[in-house]
């Protein structure tokens, strides 16, 4: 009997199949694996991206001298920052409310026709409606 290394011919012949039977089972995990860091990589990119927004829109309505002029100030930047990042902004809502010397940006983005979203296929999904708010505190500081 003829010998390659320290294994039989005979015996390494039976061998030939086994990494394609071992892909074959660890390979659909690790394919399920791979698109789920994906979309849900994509997902926190979105959800970051929507706090950014209402953060923005927070700071720049400091600047208001009265709710309507903040309320102005933070939808004018919130409509603008969205155009930087990589959201649509006609899925983008923006919502200004005053009370009780708080003054709190809330931006909601509708990701259900994303393309990060669609990939999921049969995982688990994110929720496909973000949303964030950031809250400010407006009027007197004594």
């Amino acid at each position: 009997m003829r010998m390659f290394g320290p294994f039989p011919a005979a015996r390494r012949r039976g061998r030939e199949g086994v990494a394609a039977v071992e892909f074959a089972l660890v390979g659909p995990i690790l394919v399920l694996l791979l698109i789920g860091i994906v979309v849900y990589g994509g997902w926190f990119l979105m959800a970051q991206s929507v706090q950014a927004l209402a953060s923005e829109g927070a700071r720049a309505a400091i600047g208001g001298l009265d709710a309507a002029e903040r309320d102005g100030l933070a939808r004018r930047e919130v409509s603008e920052a969205v155009r930087g990042v990589a959201l649509n902004p006609d899925l983008t809502t923006i919502e200004v409310r005053e009370d009780a010397g708080r003054l709190r940006v809330v931006v909601v983005y509708d990701a259900s026709d994303s393309l990060i979203m669609a990939l999921g296929g049969m995982l688990p999904r994110p929720p496909s409606v973000i949303r964030r708010s950031a809250v400010i505190h407006v009027g007197d500081y004594s």
